[in-house]
């Protein structure tokens, strides 16, 4: 009998939890939890405490928590032990708990997660790069904190996370206070208002930091490696001119205590808008040159966006991520705008206009509010959706009802429809029409975002006359082009018509190119010459010294092809260049000075020694891509290749983790790779060899 209760009771339970993981804790409202982390990063898991404050909205009989993979050690509602059950994505609470009462659940808890918290470089020769960092992502936080898989559960979370005092621990919220102890820091941060679970963050890191103020008098803190100091300020440029042009084109005020903005390494995104505290990959520390290729200008002003739009307030589901992304893009570009220029922001929407109309015609296309939408359409498509609406409205009107929008809402969930109607109200529009259009369709309305470019900007609409012209003119293409490239001051325009038409440039509009010095110009000319042969030799032998790594890397290559004559030449000219974070030019430089027989013949070992040393796994993940290509394509893989080889087939970054797994199939078809594969086994982790065992 004992064991048949036992069985009931059991089964009696594991139903209970079925049922609660089919629903929503419509009855249960948390209200503030107060976390204690313990983060370690030799064993790469975290201990902690969190107490959570709640109210019942309605009688209950069970409370849960998402905990992904966690042991509990104590569990307390009220100051008493109270039943519970742990599985591999809950804790569940089984008690009776009354209406309109409030309870404290005190939770102390160990965790291994294998998403979610990130530990880079522990362990390694390296220290100069051991982090410590998170990215919810949506829903993941619960890999490390029981908490909620649930955007529409608000909390205001206070953080005390304790760590190494050689280190600095930056989280979401106001830095309340900090106290070392035996070599141990304390660090402790508050929160004023609620935000989802999803939106919380910390990262650990040797960072020293440059502080501003807005111009409404909120602090602003822009994180750096100590080595980065001489890029802070092209790594962060505008940002004080960005903060205080949205919180003025928002209309409501940053609705957070503080702005924190920190790199680390490896990233998975280029961007994560925890609240209060972007995270972002350090690709985007540049230096001067590279500021010119690939900035965090964009970055920085989409993940600030996003501190009203998705952490004010936040979509009730993915049905709405129109919300988030589309707004964030959107602002980012006005921000960019205000900072770059008019012409800038108009070319921008007409390139992603591009986009969104060759998706379309490949029956790719997407409706806003379809939850499984790709990013271009949440991103792209739904930044195009709010600047029809502003012509459509006009500007004080969408104005007026982004500011009731977001002010109604402010600390809560909202829907499209919510959207729609403070927009609806502020400007006495019916938006049944507007909402099939730019929402619903699939497709996206190419031809209304031509109207609006065409009427909103002289450029554009002279790129559209001069593609017209060409079609039907039986003029030489050159002579037309000419015509267009003397009568504009648009650097966007000439451009975009050396990206679409460099076939048919002129010597003097080439020659107009060179003489101009313009960064930007050079580089697409670079980019969309396939081949230097001839009298374009001498004419692109400068662009060796231009400010872009992006055009010393493609010109080096092209002219180390096409002119072997003159190798050495090109390769002492570039020899000191090293490029972006992932070495992009030194890399190729490395290569082809070993492959050209008659270059420094006696340092080629270290030259090979230097390029197999890039796939090491204290190397950015870009790096080690590049190497790993480099050396399968044109030399060899050797043992300690295939090791750092084998640990990228775990890594977070889904990109790189894909492309190292591509790689070892390939290599797999190899019989001397294959070989030493096997041989590798007993020299790596059984975690890092389980892919390459399931491929054998």
């Amino acid at each position: 009998m004992m064991t048949f209760f036992r069985y009931f009771s059991l089964f009696f339970i594991c139903t209970q939890c079925l049922v609660l993981q089919a629903q929503e804790q419509s009855k249960v409202d948390f209200l503030e939890a107060d976390v204690v982390l313990y983060p370690n990063a030799e064993t790469k898991t975290i201990n902690g405490t969190v107490s959570y404050t709640f109210t019942t909205l309605a009688k209950v009989d069970s409370v849960f928590l998402d905990a992904k993979h966690m042991t509990f050690t104590k569990v307390l509602l009220n100051n008493r032990s109270v039943k519970h059950i742990v599985d591999a994505n809950r804790i569940t609470l089984f008690k009776k708990l009354k209406e309109g009462k409030k309870y404290k659940l005190e939770l102390t808890y160990k965790a291994e997660p294998k998403q979610t918290l990130y530990f880079f470089g522990w362990n390694k020769e390296d220290t100069t790069n051991n982090q410590i960092w998170t990215q919810g992502q949506g829903k993941y936080t619960s890999h490390w904190l029981p908490s909620f898989d649930d955007m529409n559960e608000k909390v205001v979370f206070n953080l005390d996370i304790t760590f190494h005092e050689k280190y600095q621990v930056i989280a979401n919220g106001k830095l309340k206070s900090t106290n070392t102890t035996n070599g141990l820091k304390r660090w402790q941060y508050t929160m004023s208002n609620p935000m989802s679970s999803y939106l919380l963050a910390f990262a650990i890191g040797k960072y020293s930091v440059k502080k501003q103020v807005s111009s409404s008098g909120i602090p602003i803190e822009l994180y750096y490696y100590p080595k980065d100091s001489a890029k802070v300020e092209t790594t962060y440029r505008y940002s004080n001119e960005i903060f205080n042009f949205l919180e003025n084109e928002i209309g409501v005020p940053y609705p957070w205590q503080v702005y924190k903005q920190i790199p680390v390494r490896d990233f998975l995104y280029a961007g994560m808008e925890n609240t209060t505290t972007t995270i972002f990959s350090d690709a985007y520390v540049v230096d001067s040159i590279a500021y010119n290729d690939t900035n965090y200008v964009n970055i920085n002003a989409h993940e600030l966006a996003h501190q009203w739009f998705g952490d004010l307030v936040t979509e009730v589901s993915s049905n709405h991520h129109w919300l988030h992304e589309g707004f964030a893009t959107y602002y980012a570009y006005l921000a960019q705008k205000e900072v770059l220029g008019e012409d800038f922001f108009n070319w921008k929407l007409y390139s992603t206009a591009l986009q969104l109309d060759k998706f379309s015609q490949n029956n790719k296309g997407e409706s806003l509010i379809n939850p499984k939408a790709s990013s271009l359409t949440f991103y792209e498509k739904g930044a195009w959706a709010l600047h029809a609406l502003v012509h459509k409205v006009g500007k004080d009107a969408f104005k007026k009802g982004v500011k009731k929008y977001l002010e109604k809402h402010k600390y809560k969930n909202v829907t499209v429809s919510d959207f729609l109607k403070s927009i609806e109200e502020a400007s006495g529009t019916d938006l049944s029409d507007y909402k099939k259009t730019w929402l619903e369709a699939t497709t996206f309305p190419t031809d209304k975002a031509k109207a609006i470019l065409k009427k909103t900007s002289s450029s554009v609409a002279s790129f559209y006359m001069l593609q017209k012209e060409l079609s039907v003119s039986k003029k030489p293409n050159s002579v037309i082009i000419d015509r267009y490239w003397e009568q504009t001051t648009s650097t966007e325009l000439k451009n975009n018509i050396i990206e679409f038409y460099s076939k048919s440039l002129s010597k003097a509009v080439k020659d107009n190119i060179l003489k101009s010095n313009n960064v930007m110009l050079r580089k697409t000319l670079a980019l969309n010459t396939p081949k230097i042969l001839g009298e374009d030799v001498s004419f692109f032998e400068s662009f060796l010294t231009d400010e872009s790594y992006t055009t010393i890397e493609n010109i080096l290559y092209k002219l180390w092809i096409y002119n072997p004559e003159k190798r050495v030449d090109y390769l002492d000219k570039t020899e000191g260049v090293i490029g972006f974070s992932s070495k992009n030019v030194r890399q190729l430089w490395l290569a082809l000075a070993i492959m050209t027989k008659e270059y420094n013949v006696d340092l080629k070992a270290e030259y090979l020694k230097e390029l197999r040393g890039y796939t090491s796994e204290v190397e950015y993940f870009e790096t080690r891509q590049l190497a790993f290509s480099y050396l399968n394509d044109l030399f060899y893989l050797d043992d300690t290749n295939l090791k750092d080889l084998i640990h990228a087939t775990n890594h977070p970054v889904w990109q790189f983790k894909k492309f190292a797994r591509n790689l070892v199939e390939d290599l797999l078809e190899k019989k001397e790779y294959k070989k030493k594969l096997e041989e590798l086994e007993g020299q790596v982790s059984k975690a890092d060899f389980k892919y390459i065992k399931s491929k054998l």
